[in-house]
C-alpha cells in the first residue's frame, strides 16, 4: 500500500519535512517513489509547498495520505491560475 506521508530532513532541531510518495512499510526516510512537496514548520509563517496535481494523481491511484499531510492539504488548497486577458 502507497502512502504519502512526512520524511524528516535537516539538522538536529532544526527540521524541515518533505511530502513524499513511499510504501508504507518502508522506513520514514527510505527510498521514496516522489517528492510531492516541502513543509518547513520553522519557518514564520510556516512554509507550504505542496503539488497538488500529483498528490492528487498518487491518491487517484490508491495512495493513502497520512493524517498530518491531509490536514497541510486542506489548510493550503490549491490556488487556480488566472485568466489570461
Amino acid at each position: 500500500m502507497l502512502m504519502i506521508r512526512l520524511a524528516r530532513f535537516g539538522a538536529k532541531k532544526k527540521p524541515f519535512y518533505r511530502v513524499v510518495v513511499i510504501e508504507k512499510e518502508r522506513a520514514r526516510n527510505g527510498r521514496n517513489l516522489e517528492v510531492v512537496g516541502q513543509y518547513n514548520p520553522r519557518s514564520t509563517p510556516a512554509a507550504v509547498k505542496l503539488d497538488h496535481e500529483r498528490i492528487a494523481h498518487w491518491v487517484k491511484s490508491g495512495a493513502q495520505m497520512s493524517h498530518t499531510v491531509d490536514r497541510l492539504v486542506k489548510s493550503h488548497p490549491a490556488v487556480a491560475p488566472e485568466p489570461v486577458g
